[in-house]
């Protein structure tokens, strides 16, 4: 009976309340079961990754399978995998910078959302913990919001695992990592995480996107200290 009720409530909120595609303002995608705040043909238009690094999820040729790219074989970072649906490209990436710097929180659902049902055709083995990315608190103060959390949170509670927000935190307001080079994300952001409990098992970390992988690495390297096992990545999108 609840889920006859669910599937009419569904249905009703979809009548008076159609989606509407954030990108174009059509009517969004519904189905049986699901509803999208985009519509079909913008939701092909997205800019799904092919083949990418099986370490670092760096985008790679097509004809490249089960490949490293380059720096993974001579400088590994501190996770064993990353994986990313997305290239950080049109339209995705206007979603992501409206999530990020306009609070546009609709898009922190939907792009979660987008992340889960490609993760679940791709994980084999889910992890013990998602940790997402954390933000000073200073800066958590000025946004009002941390976006890797809110994109953790769908994919969080498809694969039933606890979120954990309390496990790390950021020990400095590292500038952003957007305005520098490569070699300057590494140093920026050096010892800025603090493992606040003890670590087990697999970790995954989230992030809304990976550019260098500075981030991802000095993270993962710090969980690994603090005794986790194995780190994974899971990104939105994929520089």
């Amino acid at each position: 009976m609840n889920k006859w009720i669910k599937n009419v409530q569904f249905r009703l909120s979809n009548s008076l309340l159609p989606p509407v595609c954030i990108l174009c303002g059509v009517v969004g995608f519904v189905s049986s079961h699901r509803s999208r705040d985009l519509c079909l043909p913008c939701l092909q238009s997205l800019p799904w990754i092919g083949s990418q690094c099986v370490r670092c999820a760096l985008p790679l040729s097509a004809t490249a399978v089960e490949a490293l790219c380059g720096r993974c074989q001579t400088q590994p970072p501190a996770f064993e995998a990353c994986l990313s649906p997305f290239y950080y490209q049109a339209p995705l990436d206007h979603l992501l910078l409206g999530l990020k710097f306009n609070g546009r929180l609709a898009q922190a659902r939907l792009l979660g959302e987008l992340m889960t049902q490609w993760l679940a055709s791709v994980v084999e083995v889910p992890p013990e913990q998602i940790i997402p990315v954390p933000l000073h608190a200073t800066r958590l103060r000025e946004r009002g919001f941390n976006q890797a959390v809110e994109l953790a949170r769908p994919v969080a509670r498809y694969f039933d695992l606890p979120l954990n927000l309390h496990g790390v935190r950021r020990t400095r307001a590292t500038p952003p990592q957007s305005d520098l080079s490569r070699k300057e994300r590494l140093k920026n952001i050096c010892g800025a995480f603090d493992v606040m409990q003890p670590m087990s098992g697999s970790v995954v970390i989230v992030d809304d996107v990976m550019t260098t992988g500075s981030t991802a690495h000095e993270l993962a390297a710090a969980l690994l200290s603090a005794g986790a096992e194995q780190v994974e990545v899971w990104v939105c999108a994929r520089a």
